[in-house]
């Protein structure tokens, strides 16, 4: 069997005596698409800040390809291969494609005192990268990114994080603040990053959006896991009653 790229075992994480995380088992493999789903609460954002090394757990431990690793850093986990896009993606609307695509890790050519970023290199890699997660309109690299539509916006901070060697992307509710045709766009997006190989952990509470493209489901409910499952093992109302703590989606509905 595939070995996973990460794996978190019996993972807890309480703050101040409050339990966030509660003996949480998760594993992601490569070109898996792993739903993270749950109401506001549930644990989401602590297990994607312990995933991403900007907070280390109370107890348990995360296995990148079945090594033991403990992060004490963002940048620890990014050079082992793990990438995160947030909902608001971290762009600068008023710089360019090519400079936000590149910010900070400029191409360079010339040396010693003559060296000087690349503009050419950047605008050409950043631009092909982009097309290759298959945003189908035309993107100039010098454009500003506050003139962009989010699913774009997420084209680019994707293909980033790919192109810097991200082998396990997580994404942050991705769809959270867009519209039908946009979410279109994104979950096209997952699909392709998908395709290079690389794993994915989508984060959403989305049910429509999550069924269309994971693999596997891991539910939290309060600091838990509720439920676990593989693609076509529950309908949408069964995963929406999980999501709602286990009370009956009719129920609601009719106040009941």
């Amino acid at each position: 069997m595939t070995t996973p790229l990460i794996s978190l075992k019996n993972v807890t994480k309480s703050y101040s005596g409050m339990i966030a995380l509660s003996g949480i088992n998760i594993d992601t493999y490569p070109g898996e698409i792993h739903c993270l789903l749950g109401d506001n609460g549930a644990g989401k954002s602590t297990l994607i800040k312990i995933m991403s090394g900007v907070v280390q757990p109370t107890s348990g431990e995360v296995y990148w390809k079945d090594k033991s690793v403990h992060f004490k850093s963002p940048k620890e986990a990014q050079d082992l291969g793990i990438g995160t896009v947030h909902q608001d993606v971290g762009l600068i609307p008023m710089m360019s494609v090519a400079r936000n695509f590149f910010l900070a890790n400029e191409p360079t050519k010339g040396w010693g005192p003559f060296r000087r970023i690349d503009h050419s290199k950047a605008r050409e890699i950043s631009i092909s990268r982009i097309k290759s997660m298959g945003v189908s309109r035309e993107i100039a690299a010098d454009q500003l990114v506050g003139t962009m539509s989010g699913g774009e916006r997420q084209a680019i901070a994707i293909s980033r994080a790919v192109y810097f060697g991200a082998r396990f992307l997580i994404l942050d509710e991705p769809t959270a603040a867009l519209g039908v045709k946009e979410s279109s766009v994104v979950i096209d997006l997952v699909k392709q990053t998908k395709s290079t190989g690389t794993g994915i952990l989508l984060i959403t509470h989305n049910a429509t959006h999550a069924l269309s493209v994971g693999d596997r489901f891991t539910v939290l409910t309060q600091g838990q896991v509720v439920d676990q499952f593989k693609r076509g093992e529950r309908t949408r109302e069964q995963l929406l009653d999980l999501m709602s703590g286990g009370v009956k989606v009719e129920s609601v509905l009719n106040g009941r």
